[in-house]
Protein backbone atom coordinates (compact mmCIF):
# COMPACT_ATOMS: atom_id res chain seq x y z
CA UNK A 1 0.00 0.00 0.00
CA UNK A 2 1.48 3.35 -1.01
CA UNK A 3 1.52 6.67 0.88
CA UNK A 4 -1.36 8.11 -1.15
CA UNK A 5 -3.62 5.20 -0.28
CA UNK A 6 -2.65 5.43 3.39
CA UNK A 7 -3.46 9.15 3.33
CA UNK A 8 -6.83 8.46 1.69
CA UNK A 9 -7.66 5.94 4.39
CA UNK A 10 -6.64 8.41 7.10
CA UNK A 11 -8.82 11.14 5.61
CA UNK A 12 -11.77 8.78 5.28
CA UNK A 13 -11.31 7.63 8.87
CA UNK A 14 -11.35 11.30 9.92
CA UNK A 15 -14.77 11.76 8.31
CA UNK A 16 -13.98 13.35 4.97
CA UNK A 17 -16.03 12.42 1.93
CA UNK A 18 -14.73 11.24 -1.45
CA UNK A 19 -14.90 14.66 -3.11
CA UNK A 20 -13.12 16.28 -0.16
CA UNK A 21 -10.40 13.63 -0.13
CA UNK A 22 -9.58 14.20 -3.80
CA UNK A 23 -9.21 17.96 -3.36
CA UNK A 24 -7.24 17.61 -0.16
CA UNK A 25 -4.75 15.33 -1.91
CA UNK A 26 -4.33 17.87 -4.70
CA UNK A 27 -3.91 20.75 -2.28
CA UNK A 28 -1.41 18.77 -0.21
CA UNK A 29 0.62 17.99 -3.36
CA UNK A 30 0.90 21.74 -3.83
CA UNK A 31 1.81 22.33 -0.19
CA UNK A 32 -1.47 24.15 0.42
CA UNK A 33 -4.51 23.87 2.61
CA UNK A 34 -7.90 25.52 2.14
CA UNK A 35 -10.49 24.54 4.76
CA UNK A 36 -13.19 26.67 3.09
CA UNK A 37 -12.75 24.83 -0.20
CA UNK A 38 -12.63 21.45 1.56
CA UNK A 39 -15.87 22.28 3.38
CA UNK A 40 -17.54 23.33 0.13
CA UNK A 41 -16.44 20.11 -1.58
CA UNK A 42 -18.52 18.17 0.95
CA UNK A 43 -21.59 19.34 -0.94
CA UNK A 44 -20.64 17.08 -3.84
CA UNK A 45 -20.50 13.95 -1.73
CA UNK A 46 -23.24 11.34 -1.61
CA UNK A 47 -24.62 12.23 -5.02
CA UNK A 48 -24.48 16.01 -4.61
CA UNK A 49 -25.81 16.21 -1.10
CA UNK A 50 -27.83 12.98 -1.01
CA UNK A 51 -29.80 14.16 -4.07
CA UNK A 52 -29.20 11.01 -6.12
CA UNK A 53 -26.66 12.75 -8.34
CA UNK A 54 -23.33 11.63 -9.73
CA UNK A 55 -20.67 9.91 -7.66
CA UNK A 56 -18.62 12.36 -5.61
CA UNK A 57 -15.42 10.78 -6.88
CA UNK A 58 -16.38 11.84 -10.41
CA UNK A 59 -17.42 15.36 -9.44
CA UNK A 60 -14.49 15.68 -7.04
CA UNK A 61 -12.12 14.50 -9.78
CA UNK A 62 -13.56 17.12 -12.11
CA UNK A 63 -12.97 19.77 -9.45
CA UNK A 64 -9.40 18.57 -8.95
CA UNK A 65 -8.72 18.92 -12.69
CA UNK A 66 -10.22 22.39 -12.56
CA UNK A 67 -8.07 23.33 -9.55
CA UNK A 68 -5.11 22.97 -11.89
CA UNK A 69 -6.59 24.14 -15.19
CA UNK A 70 -9.56 26.39 -14.40
CA UNK A 71 -10.07 30.12 -14.08
CA UNK A 72 -9.88 31.43 -10.54
CA UNK A 73 -9.42 35.18 -10.90
CA UNK A 74 -9.95 37.97 -13.42
CA UNK A 75 -6.35 37.78 -14.61
CA UNK A 76 -6.42 34.01 -15.25
CA UNK A 77 -7.71 32.05 -18.20
CA UNK A 78 -9.06 28.54 -18.24
CA UNK A 79 -6.58 26.16 -19.83
CA UNK A 80 -7.72 25.25 -23.33
CA UNK A 81 -7.22 21.56 -22.50
CA UNK A 82 -9.53 21.57 -19.47
CA UNK A 83 -12.67 20.62 -21.40
CA UNK A 84 -10.84 17.72 -23.04
CA UNK A 85 -9.50 16.50 -19.69
CA UNK A 86 -12.99 16.70 -18.18
CA UNK A 87 -14.48 14.80 -21.10
CA UNK A 88 -11.76 12.17 -20.82
CA UNK A 89 -12.40 11.79 -17.09
CA UNK A 90 -16.16 11.49 -17.60
CA UNK A 91 -15.81 8.95 -20.40
CA UNK A 92 -13.33 6.88 -18.39
CA UNK A 93 -15.54 6.98 -15.29
CA UNK A 94 -18.62 5.94 -17.27
CA UNK A 95 -16.74 3.10 -19.00
CA UNK A 96 -15.18 1.92 -15.77
CA UNK A 97 -17.94 2.34 -13.20
CA UNK A 98 -21.10 3.09 -15.14
CA UNK A 99 -20.76 -0.17 -17.01
CA UNK A 100 -19.84 -2.08 -13.84
CA UNK A 101 -22.67 -0.78 -11.66
CA UNK A 102 -25.27 0.28 -14.23
CA UNK A 103 -24.96 4.04 -13.67
CA UNK A 104 -22.57 6.67 -12.32
CA UNK A 105 -24.87 7.93 -9.58
CA UNK A 106 -23.68 7.54 -6.00
CA UNK A 107 -26.89 5.79 -5.08
CA UNK A 108 -26.48 3.13 -7.76
CA UNK A 109 -22.78 2.58 -7.11
CA UNK A 110 -23.11 2.13 -3.34
CA UNK A 111 -26.28 0.06 -3.63
CA UNK A 112 -27.33 -1.28 -0.24
CA UNK A 113 -24.18 0.27 1.30
CA UNK A 114 -22.90 -3.12 2.53
CA UNK A 115 -19.69 -2.78 0.50
CA UNK A 116 -19.59 0.99 0.48
CA UNK A 117 -16.25 1.53 2.23
CA UNK A 118 -14.33 -0.93 0.04
CA UNK A 119 -16.12 0.05 -3.16
CA UNK A 120 -15.78 3.78 -2.61
CA UNK A 121 -12.17 3.56 -1.46
CA UNK A 122 -11.16 1.81 -4.65
CA UNK A 123 -13.13 4.25 -6.80
CA UNK A 124 -11.56 7.29 -5.12
CA UNK A 125 -8.05 5.84 -5.46
CA UNK A 126 -8.53 4.94 -9.13
CA UNK A 127 -10.14 8.30 -9.90
CA UNK A 128 -7.26 10.13 -8.24
CA UNK A 129 -4.78 8.11 -10.31
CA UNK A 130 -6.74 8.91 -13.49
CA UNK A 131 -6.80 12.65 -12.69
CA UNK A 132 -3.05 12.65 -12.04
CA UNK A 133 -2.51 10.78 -15.30
CA UNK A 134 -4.57 13.38 -17.21
CA UNK A 135 -2.75 16.28 -15.56
CA UNK A 136 0.69 14.85 -16.27
CA UNK A 137 -0.31 14.13 -19.88
CA UNK A 138 -1.46 17.76 -20.06
CA UNK A 139 1.96 18.97 -18.95
CA UNK A 140 1.08 20.01 -15.41
CA UNK A 141 3.54 19.95 -12.57
CA UNK A 142 1.41 18.34 -9.88
CA UNK A 143 3.41 19.93 -7.06
CA UNK A 144 3.35 23.42 -8.54
CA UNK A 145 -0.32 23.86 -9.41
CA UNK A 146 -1.97 26.51 -11.59
CA UNK A 147 0.09 28.77 -13.75
CA UNK A 148 3.27 26.70 -13.83
CA UNK A 149 2.69 24.18 -16.56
Amino acid sequence: MDQTMLRMMELSYNGYYCSQILLMLGLECQGKSNPDLVRAMGGLANGCGFAGGPCGALTGGACLLTLYAGKGSDDECQDENLVHMLLDLGAWFTRTYGSRYGDTSCETIVGDRSEMRQRCGAIVAETYAKVIELLIAGGYDIAAGKGTE
